[in-house]
């Protein structure tokens, strides 16, 4: 079991936190696309190439799952997460193509804690997903619940 080093006091505004990057394999695109997005576009070089994506890509759920892996390795593993209560912004920015190295970053843009519920912080933060050539591929907002530091 991971022990928790970061609670709601421990986030500051503007702070940006990197959370690692991956590759994305042909494999890993072919296997996500067959269970969870059977496009054409995702699962062969030439629905690719017939696409708007203009190349075998990955599915934008995809990326978003890249996101949160590299978000739960990176960070939340060892924070005092108690959930979101959803997420404002989604937006698949450019294509993710085989190959391409993704990195994410959260930038804490707010931070308060909760009127009603005095255990908890809530976090309004930007995900930046960029590709090897730091162009954005995928921005996400949305607000964490995070717990307060136990107190004595």
């Amino acid at each position: 079991m991971t022990q928790t080093t970061r609670y709601f006091e421990d986030f500051s505004p503007g702070e940006v936190i990197p959370l690692g990057s991956r590759e994305m394999t042909r494999e890993a695109i072919l296997d996500f696309a067959r269970k969870y997005d059977p496009q054409p576009m995702h699962l062969d070089d030439a629905g690719g190439a017939a696409s708007l994506l203009g190349a075998l890509a990955a599915s934008g759920w995809h990326t978003a799952c890249t996101l949160m892996r590299l978000f739960v390795d990176g960070l939340l593993s060892h924070t005092a997460s108690l959930g979101s209560p959803g997420i404002e912004t989604l937006k698949w920015l450019k294509p993710v193509h085989v190959g391409d190295r993704l990195s994410a970053t959260l930038t804490v843009m707010e931070a308060r804690a909760s009127s009603s519920r005095p255990r908890l912080g809530l976090i309004e933060g930007r995900f930046d997903v960029v590709d090897q050539n730091g162009a954005r591929t995928l921005l996400m907002v949305a607000t964490l619940m995070i717990e307060r530091r136990p107190q004595p």
